[in-house]
């Protein structure tokens, strides 16, 4: 069984996205542009109200997904399909937005923290023009499991014997977040064939058999092909585990548009301006 070690370590680089939103954004940077079939990752969160009380008023998407995962903090969700919705710690909202979709992400809050992640993955050519779909999950609907040692909640995916929500994709995705005790260690197997990375929220972590540089929070971590994966923490670490069958196709980025040619993106651009998106 082989080892898995890092390929890549990329610090997050700090943003801002939406009406002002201040966020680190690790994937869709120049250190990390595509890991196919992830095309990013941002890490969003402040216990300033004035850093994301404005939110992410109505815009649009066409041909990705996009995962929310909210760790702290509420925020509201409304859509051009007519889904509603009040995220809340813990939740998460897996949004399929196929040939196009006009949405919102506001804060349901006045003030406190908010702590939470969006994960955008890329649709293959051929469901990038199916009708666009909403899924709300609640936190008690999550995979769980607890040890002596750790807390794993899984998004997709298994661990153990437990199973996440989403079920049967195409990029056969896995999503964990794991907490880990001081000085204990993580141990799963991952598809070999996957692409696959790790996000350090908080803390310090050895990953693999060989020596790395020091490793700690808001970091990404990009993985190399292999089929173990061993986690070691030198202090109480709280993390991401995500990994995806690769898509293998050439890409076209438009903004909130992801497409396969610049055609295409010319295309979504004249579809939204004609209203031809769904009206929100």
């Amino acid at each position: 069984m082989s080892s898995i070690e890092i390929k890549k370590i990329v610090k997050s680089v700090e943003t801002s996205d939406g009406a002002g939103v201040k966020l680190k954004r690790s994937i869709g940077t120049p250190e990390a542009e595509y890991i196919d079939p992830f095309l990013m990752l941002d890490e969003f969160g402040s216990e300033n109200k004035d850093d994301y009380i404005a939110g992410f008023p109505p815009h649009p998407h066409r041909g990705i997904e996009t995962v929310t995962y909210m760790l702290e903090g509420e925020f509201q969700h409304e859509d051009s399909i007519g889904s509603k919705g009040k995220m809340r710690s813990g939740d998460v909202q897996w949004m399929k937005t196929g040939r196009g979709i006009i949405h919102s992400e506001m804060p349901a809050m006045s003030g406190g923290k908010l702590l939470g992640f969006q994960l955008w993955i890329n649709m293959p050519a051929k469901l990038k023009m199916n009708k666009p779909e909403y899924h709300y999950i609640k936190n008690n609907e999550l995979g769980f499991y607890k040890d002596n040692e750790k807390i794993v909640k899984i998004i997709a995916g298994k661990f153990k014997n437990q199973k996440g929500p989403e079920k049967n994709h195409n990029v056969e995705p896995i999503f964990l977040h794991v907490v880990l005790n001081k000085n204990k260690e993580f141990n799963m197997d991952l598809p070999n064939g996957h692409n696959s990375f790790i996000y350090l929220l908080n803390g310090e972590l050895k990953i693999g058999r060989k020596e790395h540089q020091k490793i700690k929070n808001s970091t990404l971590i990009l993985l190399n092909n292999g089929s173990n994966l061993v986690v070691k923490s030198m202090e109480r670490s709280e993390f991401l585990i995500i990994a995806g069958k690769p898509i293998g196709e050439t890409i076209a980025r438009g903004g909130p548009f992801v497409m396969n040619t610049k055609e295409e993106i010319i295309q979504a651009v004249e579809d939204y301006k004609s209203g031809k998106f769904a009206k929100y």
